[in-house]
């Protein structure tokens, strides 16, 4: 028995500028011929209006958005719409990662990229070491719109594989779904954890309180993951989240044991701590290497893509610490938090919660 709400489509969002408020008001329409729509104007990286157009339309090709006719996923009009916003997230993308290294062995350079020796700032080490529990709820809330749909983008390139790149990739995803057991699925550990720190865990429940850097970097996996000629660009991504994931989920946990919270709360991160340290390797060497092994030509792409998911997480980055720093939600608004803190009744699994019957 899951969460009731934890399947269903994306919540229509409320606007934030001229572009996200045409698509609101023709989404919710039978689909139809569009008039000329309005050019985004913000902030092509990071803006509110362009990223959340950009995320409503991609939502269309995940589970839908509510109260929108499923024809408009493909229709002629909306895929135009879609590909201009795209032109100006990608050409923002190429500017800021710049001229791409010269490369020999791909699995040597993600493996320097993902090493953390540096004395930078960090969310995940702010958190470890300093972060309060209303910090530790803000950093899930950002991470909703990718961990409750985690995996899901990176499948999509599982058809555009063969050999060697193709198994790693499989032998990865099906751990990512909880190789066929559905409590196992990692997002579904996610909504777990959500549901421990008295939040929702309903997909997109929070969206109008993600700002546009946040979004950017869930579009960017989106993107990467529906375009075929971003191939590469999808298995570089996958890599660096994998190569550099057991480190920061192992401060993750880290904080909320100080934070007096329970091994389910913390479920979700020592899974991936555990699991990542494995994919790690498979994803820098069976599936980039492997990759880069079969199509040399892809090598490019798969460095691009692993330095702009890098590139655009220290935007994110900036603009959480930023906030804290000010003293400041990084959030839009207020966050809800319903539940009790914890020490107290948000700490007990009940009996008969079938989760916890998977893993005693």
């Amino acid at each position: 028995m899951q969460t009731p709400g934890r399947h269903l489509p994306c919540p229509l969002p409320t606007p934030r500028g001229p572009v996200s408020s045409f698509l609101v008001e023709h989404l919710t329409r039978t689909p139809h011929d569009l008039p000329v729509w309005p050019t985004a104007e913000d902030d092509p990286l990071t803006g509110d209006d362009t990223h959340l157009a950009l995320y409503l339309v991609y939502e269309l090709a995940y589970r839908g958005v509510e109260g929108v006719d499923e024809r408009w996923e493909w229709h002629p009009d909306l895929i135009r719409l879609r590909g201009q916003l795209e032109d100006r997230f990608e050409a923002a993308l190429i500017d800021l990662v710049g001229d791409l290294p010269d490369v020999d062995d791909v699995t040597e350079f993600l493996q320097d990229l993902t090493t953390d020796d540096s004395d930078g700032r960090s969310i995940s080490k702010f958190i470890a070491s300093d972060g309060d529990l209303h910090q530790f709820r803000e950093q899930a809330v950002h991470r909703t719109a990718w961990q409750l749909k985690e995996a899901d983008p990176h499948s999509w390139a599982i058809p555009r594989l063969g050999g060697k790149p193709k198994a790693a990739l499989v032998e990865i995803q099906a751990d990512e779904y909880g190789d066929g057991v559905d409590q196992d699925v990692h997002a579904e550990l996610y909504a777990l954890t959500m549901e421990r720190l008295g939040l929702s865990s309903r997909p997109n429940h929070y969206l109008d309180l993600l700002p546009g850097v946040t979004l950017a970097t869930v579009n960017l996996v989106s993107m990467f993951g529906l375009h075929r000629r971003w191939l590469g660009a999808v298995v570089g991504h996958l890599a660096v989240f994998e190569m550099s994931s057991v480190t920061t989920m192992a401060r993750f946990a880290t904080a909320l044991r100080r934070l007096r919270f329970d091994p389910w709360t913390c479920l979700f991160f020592d899974t991936h701590v555990v699991a990542d340290a494995h994919h790690q390797t498979v994803a820098a060497t069976d599936l980039a290497g492997g990759l880069v092994e079969q199509d040399p030509k892809r090598l490019d792409e798969v460095v691009f893509g692993a330095l702009a998911l890098c590139k655009l997480e220290a935007k994110l980055t900036e603009h959480m610490l930023g906030a804290w720093d000010r003293g400041e939600s990084s959030l839009r608004g207020e966050l809800d938090v319903t539940g009790p803190a914890p020490g107290q009744d948000l700490l007990h699994v009940p009996a008969d919660d079938p989760r916890l019957r998977a893993r005693v």
